[in-house]
């Protein structure tokens, strides 16, 4: 069944060309309607040290950038502020690129921020506020130009009837 693009709250990530071999970004453009767009350019946190090392670190942060942390299957994920000075935001998203909670993280805290939902297998770091500046809001979907993150990031097998 198709499905009305404007009448439902979405995000589209594009891949951008690789800049370094270590060094992937993608472009993130968020839709509350079809005509109105937020954009955020992502690195992505795709092995273990990425994901450990996060923003760690980092001193600032471009308004319209952030990090997207990838992981192998669906957990409670839980983010904490170890070495990191700046204040961000944290979007968890399940499988499918809903997002299900957006948490303030606060710099240097190391008190976890764990996740309310166990489907957690992606999450969007940003600039404190960003998401509520942008109007991005739980229940928004965040696919690529390749199709749903599963696919993007692991390729047939996440399709239906594809191998995993």
């Amino acid at each position: 069944m198709a499905h009305d693009l404007a009448a439902r709250q979405r995000a589209d990530i594009h891949l951008l060309p690789m800049g370094q071999a270590l060094t992937r970004t993608i472009f993130i453009a968020l839709f509350q309607r079809i005509t109105d767009a937020g954009e955020m350019v992502a690195e992505l946190a795709l092995t273990a040290r990425q994901v450990q090392t996060g923003m760690m670190f980092r001193t600032n942060l471009a308004e319209n950038a952030g990090m997207l942390f990838v992981f192998s299957v669906p957990h409670r994920a839980s983010f904490w502020m170890k070495n990191c000075p700046l204040p961000l935001s944290a979007a968890y998203l399940d499988p499918e690129g809903v997002i299900l909670e957006i948490h303030d993280l606060q710099p240097h805290n190391t008190n976890p921020v764990a996740a309310s939902s166990e489907r957690v297998q992606f999450v969007i770091e940003a600039n404190q506020g960003w998401f509520q500046r942008h109007q991005v809001k739980e229940g928004m979907v965040v696919r690529t130009e390749h199709g749903t993150l599963l696919e993007t990031f692991f390729g047939n097998a996440a399709k239906p009837g594809g191998r995993r």
